[in-house]
Order: C-alpha cells, then sequence, then structure tokens
C-alpha cells in the first residue's frame, strides 16, 4: 500500500465530482491520497482535527476545495503548517464561484494558501505533484514526459486547421 501523501478535503459531498479530478491525477502519478468531507461551519472540531493531525498522518500538502464563503482551506491553512492548495468551487449557493475565489486568494498575512482556479482541482492536482517533486526526481521524469505530451498535442492540432483555411 503506498504512503498517503495527499489529503483531498472539501466542504461537502456535492463538491466529490469537481475535487476527483486532483485524484485523477494522483492516480496518473501514483501518490497516494485520502477523501474526506471536511466542514468549516458544520464541523469545526473535525477540520481542527483533521488539519491538527496532517502532518503526524504523514500528510505533506492539503488540497481544500469549498464553495460559497469557502473557509475550509484558509482555516486548516491557519492550523496547520503544511502547504494547502484551495480549490474554489462554483456551488449552488455561490456567487459563479467568485465568492469562493475571492474567500480562498484573499487571505490575510502569514496564512498563505495556494489558490486555482474556479473548480480547477486538476491543476490542484499537478500543484501538489510539483510540490512534491521538488524532492524526488522520478516525479519530476513523469511531470518533464506530462508537458511533452501537452507539447506535442499542441503541435498535432496544427495539423487539423487546413479546414479552416
Amino acid at each position: 500500500m503506498k504512503q498517503v501523501e495527499v489529503g483531498i478535503i472539501m466542504g461537502s459531498s456535492s463538491d466529490a465530482p469537481i475535487m476527483s479530478q486532483a485524484i485523477e491525477v494522483l492516480k496518473r502519478f501514483d501518490i497516494g491520497y485520502e477523501f474526506n468531507v471536511v466542514s468549516a461551519h458544520r464541523s469545526p472540531q473535525r477540520m481542527f482535527e483533521y488539519a491538527a493531525a496532517a502532518e503526524e498522518r504523514g500528510l505533506k500538502i492539503i488540497i481544500a476545495g469549498a464553495g460559497g464563503a469557502a473557509h475550509l482551506p484558509g482555516m486548516v491553512a491557519a492550523i496547520t503548517t503544511l502547504p494547502v492548495v484551495g480549490v474554489p468551487i462554483k456551488s449552488s449557493n455561490s456567487l459563479d464561484g467568485w465568492d469562493s475565489l475571492l474567500s480562498i486568494v484573499q487571505m490575510p498575512g502569514d496564512v498563505p494558501v495556494a489558490t486555482v482556479g474556479v473548480n480547477g482541482a486538476r491543476n490542484a492536482g499537478l500543484l501538489a505533484v510539483q510540490i512534491l517533486a521538488t524532492h524526488n526526481p522520478a516525479l519530476r521524469e513523469k511531470l518533464a514526459a506530462l508537458k511533452k505530451e501537452n507539447y506535442e498535442k499542441v503541435l498535432k492540432q496544427n495539423d487539423t486547421l487546413d479546414q479552416f483555411a
């Protein structure tokens, strides 16, 4: 069983379809993860316990998704010394995701949260991989392969432009 290095948390199970995009990335890079609902508003004690014990459990990074007021990433970052990547979620009670984005990105001094775009859990997963790769040459090689793959996809797109010329 692989070591769990990334915690993926969200304020509600309704966020799971978006947050599962981070899981796809972590699976591709063979990185162990855990996936949990931890609400800053409905279960603040659970949130505190989760964040306080995260490093002790072996986590190296936490990806926290939240919609609406989106306090989860910032509150977790206030408790743990681990890097926290916030994913603003366009939820049923959000203002097209803008409220969530601004809540996560506008953290006060000394409580940083790396923030990706609205519903950007895939990029959050990739950012977690990049952070882990700073001390893992095998992961750096896999990331380089992904960059090359993306480059080749762009070149192939040129082959389809003739239909528009």
